[in-house]
Parts: C-alpha cells; structure tokens; sequence
C-alpha cells in the first residue's frame, strides 16, 4: 500500500510540475518580445508590496473591474504554489521544518519571477512572490496538519 501512494504521489507530482512549467513559461502574456529587456524590465517590474493586491482589491470594491479578472489572479497565484507545501516536505525530509521550507520556497519563486522576466514570459512582481509564498505556506500547514494526524492515529494503536 505504501510503495502504491508513494507512486501516486510521484505521478500527482510529477504532473503538477508540468502544468505549474506550462503557466508559467508557455502560456502567452501578451508581452513585447521585441522590445529591448531593459526596457521591458522596467515596465514589467513592480517591487512595491500589495500594489497589485491593493489595485485589485480596490477594483472588486468598487466594482471598476470584472470580478472574475482580480479573483483568477489573486487566488490563481495563491493556488499555484499550494501543492508545493505538500509535494516537497514529502519528497525531501529536510524540508519538513518551517524555516527550511520556506527558505527554499523563497529561492524558488524568486528565482521563477527572475526566468520569467528575463525570458519575457511573464513580469517580476513583489505581489506575486507574496501570493506565491502564501499558498506554499498553506500547502506546508496542510502537510503538517496531515502528518500530525497519522501519527497520533499511528501511536494510539
């Protein structure tokens, strides 16, 4: 039964990525590839935390934008990462403290903004680094939830 969920797990894992690699790198964003980089860089880049955030949250408040746009992005880059929190600390056992997981996760989006900008596929975006973060951390806090679970399921036999 073990080495079956441990496929699962490695199949769910290994599907997730793919499709996290297409959203981020292949789907089109409808940016300038023509345009020189650094020039790109500038109009793509925003390192002023919850500008993005804010910006949406004010247009659900006042109903300046369609509900659906900010919702799909919000929650889209919260629910991106989400199974991050769950995958690694199951795959990689140093990764199953906070401090650990986190530094890794941070490394890890940081590094993805900078591809995407750099590959203009997409911006460097502080909103979506903090978005990203957030759904590792709450994929992180399900897997603990779960392992805390099993293993006082497992000790009370």
């Amino acid at each position: 039964m073990k080495k079956i969920m441990r496929l699962i797990m490695r199949i769910s894992f290994l599907s997730y990525l793919c499709a996290l690699t297409v959203l981020l790198f292949f789907i089109s964003r409808g940016f300038w590839s023509d345009m020189p980089l650094m020039q790109y860089m500038k109009l793509s880049s925003n390192f002023v935390p919850l500008k993005t955030i804010n910006g949406y949250v004010l247009a659900i408040s006042n109903g300046s934008m369609n509900l659906i746009i900010p919702i799909k992005n919000l929650a889209g880059n919260v629910a991106a990462f989400l199974p991050m929190g769950i995958f690694l600390p199951y795959f990689i056992r140093r990764l199953n403290t906070l401090n650990s997981f986190a530094v890794t996760m941070t490394v890890m989006i940081i590094s993805v903004e900078i591809i995407q900008l750099v590959t203009r596929r997409g911006s460097l975006d502080i909103d979506d680094f903090i978005l990203n973060i957030i759904g590792a951390l709450i994929g992180f806090g399900l897997w603990k939830m779960m392992t805390a679970r099993l293993e006082r399921k497992q000790s009370s036999f």
